[in-house]
Protein backbone atom coordinates (compact mmCIF):
# COMPACT_ATOMS: atom_id res chain seq x y z
CA UNK A 1 0.00 0.00 0.00
CA UNK A 2 0.99 3.42 -0.94
CA UNK A 3 1.98 5.85 1.99
CA UNK A 4 -0.44 8.64 2.53
CA UNK A 5 1.45 11.90 2.97
CA UNK A 6 0.63 14.22 5.47
CA UNK A 7 -0.97 17.64 5.22
CA UNK A 8 0.14 20.77 6.41
CA UNK A 9 -2.32 23.22 8.25
CA UNK A 10 -2.45 25.16 5.47
CA UNK A 11 -3.15 22.57 2.88
CA UNK A 12 -5.74 21.55 5.28
CA UNK A 13 -7.28 24.89 5.76
CA UNK A 14 -7.23 25.39 1.81
CA UNK A 15 -8.86 22.42 0.88
CA UNK A 16 -11.69 23.09 3.63
CA UNK A 17 -12.01 26.60 2.13
CA UNK A 18 -12.11 25.12 -1.76
CA UNK A 19 -14.43 21.94 -1.10
CA UNK A 20 -17.87 21.06 -2.15
CA UNK A 21 -19.89 20.30 1.11
CA UNK A 22 -23.06 22.47 1.62
CA UNK A 23 -21.80 25.41 -0.51
CA UNK A 24 -22.16 28.62 0.93
CA UNK A 25 -24.64 29.41 4.09
CA UNK A 26 -27.82 30.42 2.67
CA UNK A 27 -27.93 34.25 3.90
CA UNK A 28 -31.74 36.04 5.40
CA UNK A 29 -33.47 37.96 2.69
CA UNK A 30 -33.41 41.61 3.02
CA UNK A 31 -36.44 43.32 3.82
CA UNK A 32 -38.60 45.83 1.69
CA UNK A 33 -37.03 49.20 2.58
CA UNK A 34 -40.00 51.80 2.74
CA UNK A 35 -39.43 55.56 1.06
CA UNK A 36 -39.21 57.77 4.00
CA UNK A 37 -42.00 60.34 3.54
CA UNK A 38 -40.06 64.01 4.50
CA UNK A 39 -43.21 65.72 5.53
CA UNK A 40 -43.35 69.58 6.64
CA UNK A 41 -43.29 70.25 10.13
CA UNK A 42 -44.54 73.97 10.06
CA UNK A 43 -46.99 75.71 7.30
CA UNK A 44 -45.34 77.85 4.60
CA UNK A 45 -47.94 80.70 2.95
CA UNK A 46 -48.48 78.52 0.31
CA UNK A 47 -49.38 75.20 2.15
CA UNK A 48 -51.40 77.25 4.93
CA UNK A 49 -53.65 79.11 1.52
CA UNK A 50 -54.17 75.46 0.38
CA UNK A 51 -54.87 74.04 3.41
CA UNK A 52 -58.15 77.02 4.05
CA UNK A 53 -59.16 76.55 0.21
CA UNK A 54 -58.97 72.67 -0.36
CA UNK A 55 -59.78 71.16 3.23
CA UNK A 56 -63.06 72.48 4.14
CA UNK A 57 -64.09 71.11 0.80
CA UNK A 58 -63.41 67.77 1.62
CA UNK A 59 -66.18 65.15 2.24
CA UNK A 60 -64.15 63.13 5.12
CA UNK A 61 -61.49 64.73 6.54
CA UNK A 62 -59.16 62.84 9.10
CA UNK A 63 -55.25 63.37 9.93
CA UNK A 64 -54.74 61.04 7.29
CA UNK A 65 -55.66 62.58 4.92
CA UNK A 66 -54.55 65.97 5.64
CA UNK A 67 -51.39 64.71 5.59
CA UNK A 68 -51.67 62.85 2.26
CA UNK A 69 -53.18 65.90 0.62
CA UNK A 70 -50.73 68.30 2.29
CA UNK A 71 -48.05 66.76 2.88
CA UNK A 72 -47.45 67.70 6.41
CA UNK A 73 -46.94 66.01 9.72
CA UNK A 74 -49.29 63.99 11.37
CA UNK A 75 -49.12 66.67 14.76
CA UNK A 76 -49.14 69.71 12.25
CA UNK A 77 -52.15 68.23 10.73
CA UNK A 78 -54.25 67.46 14.30
CA UNK A 79 -53.18 71.53 14.62
CA UNK A 80 -54.51 72.89 11.61
CA UNK A 81 -57.87 70.67 12.01
CA UNK A 82 -58.30 72.12 15.16
CA UNK A 83 -57.95 75.63 14.22
CA UNK A 84 -60.21 75.09 11.55
CA UNK A 85 -63.21 73.75 13.39
CA UNK A 86 -62.40 77.09 15.77
CA UNK A 87 -63.12 78.98 12.80
CA UNK A 88 -65.86 77.42 12.10
CA UNK A 89 -64.94 76.07 8.80
CA UNK A 90 -65.15 72.38 9.84
CA UNK A 91 -67.47 70.64 11.68
CA UNK A 92 -66.67 67.18 14.16
CA UNK A 93 -68.31 64.28 13.63
CA UNK A 94 -66.45 61.38 16.10
CA UNK A 95 -63.59 62.40 18.26
CA UNK A 96 -61.76 59.61 19.70
CA UNK A 97 -57.88 59.40 21.44
CA UNK A 98 -56.74 58.30 18.43
CA UNK A 99 -58.72 58.90 15.41
CA UNK A 100 -60.55 62.30 14.76
CA UNK A 101 -63.00 62.40 12.03
CA UNK A 102 -64.53 65.42 10.67
CA UNK A 103 -66.55 66.95 7.78
CA UNK A 104 -67.16 70.11 5.58
CA UNK A 105 -69.47 72.71 7.75
CA UNK A 106 -73.06 72.87 6.31
CA UNK A 107 -73.62 76.68 5.52
CA UNK A 108 -77.33 76.03 5.29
Amino acid sequence: MAVKQQKSKEAKAKAAMAGGGKGKKKKWAKGKVREKAFNMVLFDKPAYDKLIADVPKMKLITVATVVERLKVGGSLARAAMNELEEKGLIKCVARHQKQLIFTRASHA
